[in-house]
């Protein structure tokens, strides 16, 4: 974990001194975040946290985008590694502000992954072939790199794994107790949350996020 990483025996805290530098690009709580930032700080060191949206083919890619906050100086001197990486980083302020902004993209990619897995499944039973589905919501609103990439990969029964569904489900749980934190109702979310658990005890955990069709496509 994130906290074992930094905090172990031999982990980053025991390396950290006065001007040390710490970029964490994990995926973590904001708690953690904070915690992490908190303790490097307190050591003399900079810290920026960095999650990422984006998985393994925008990765390969460099078309990441990337979410910074914590030390802006450091965040500018890192930048050019994350433009390596990176399509786009965004500043988004003090520590845990990246951390909120990967589990909201995170907890909307879900609630679109489940949708589109519905959608698929209804047309089928429904009589429609699964390309035209595709075909149709390529051509309108609801055209999206995600469907573009998952949706022929669903129709054709590839769940290799790009993000795997245990991490995305995950950070859905950790956005619902966002949610409960801040007083959002998020009964959508919740109800995405269920489908992907489903998927999870059901063997799905290493494959890829999209095999939550699987399960809904029974």
């Amino acid at each position: 974990s994130a906290r074992k990483v930094v905090f172990g025996e031999q982990g980053v805290l025991a390396g950290i001194s006065p001007g040390k530098k710490f970029v964490d690009m994990s995926t973590v709580d904001e708690e953690t975040s904070k915690d992490i930032g908190a303790a490097i700080k307190a050591k003399g060191g900079l810290f920026v946290e960095a999650p990422v949206s984006g998985s393994k083919v925008p990765a390969i890619n460099g078309q990441l985008v990337i979410l910074t906050a914590g030390d802006e100086s450091l965040k500018e001197e890192a930048q050019p590694c994350f433009d390596v990486m990176g399509k786009k980083t965004f500043f988004l302020g003090d520590v845990g502000a990246g951390a909120r902004m990967k589990l909201v993209v995170n907890m909307v990619m879900a609630m679109n992954m489940e949708a589109l897995s519905e959608g698929l499944a209804l047309g089928s039973k429904a009589g429609l072939k699964g390309t035209d589905v595709m075909a149709v919501l390529e051509e309108g609103a609801l055209k999206s790199p995600m469907y573009s990439l998952k949706g022929p990969k669903v129709l054709e029964g590839d769940f290799a794994p790009h993000f795997p569904l245990k991490h995305q489900q995950k950070d859905v749980r950790l956005a619902i107790d966002l949610g409960q934190k801040v007083g959002q109702p998020l009964p959508v979310a919740s109800a995405a949350n269920e489908v992907f658990k489903q998927a999870l005890f059901a063997g799905h955990g290493d494959d890829d996020m999209s095999a939550v069709y699987a399960v809904v496509n029974k």
